[in-house]
Formats: C-alpha cells, sequence, structure tokens
C-alpha cells in the first residue's frame, strides 16, 4: 500500500466524519445563537432555559438526520471494506 493511498483513506474518513457532523454542529450553533439573543433581549439569566431548549434542538436535529447519516456512514463502510483486497497488498 503506498503513502498515496493511506493519505487517501484518512482523508475520505476525515471527510465522512466532518459531513456527518456538521448538520448537527449548524443546529447546535443557531439553537445556541438565538437562546443567546433570547437572554439578551429579555434579561434571562438562567442556565437551564438555555440549556434544555439546546439539547431539544440538538435531539431534534439528530433524529431527523439519522437516516441520511446512517446511510452515510454504510456507504463509506462499503466502499471500505470492498477495497479491503486492495489494501493487502
Amino acid at each position: 500500500m503506498t503513502p498515496e493511498a493511506v493519505v487517501e483513506i484518512i482523508r475520505q474518513a476525515l471527510m465522512t466524519a466532518f459531513w456527518l457532523s456538521a448538520p448537527l454542529l449548524v443546529v447546535g450553533f443557531a439553537a445556541g445563537i438565538i437562546i443567546s439573543l433570547i437572554q439578551v433581549v429579555t434579561s434571562m439569566q438562567d442556565s437551564a432555559f438555555s440549556t434544555i431548549p439546546r439539547l431539544a434542538a440538538f435531539l431534534v436535529a439528530l433524529l431527523l438526520s439519522l437516516p441520511w447519516m446512517l446511510k452515510k456512514m454504510v456507504a463509506y463502510t462499503t466502499v471500505v471494506l470492498g477495497d479491503l483486497g486492495r489494501y493487502a497488498r
């Protein structure tokens, strides 16, 4: 196995991890900004008010994107395991 092949496998793994985490990170970021703006406008500094909606938004995003994430992970795993004979050389 050449060093270029190893670098390509690692690059694919990192890009897959990036694309799997991106929707959840975007939702968490957006929920955090919205909750922070609401706290600034209402002058409410309760920590439960900032934590519970963020967790709920994250959970909803996880449940909605889970089928897509599973499909993406299965596709990546199929590609990696399908080329297993090539990697052994």
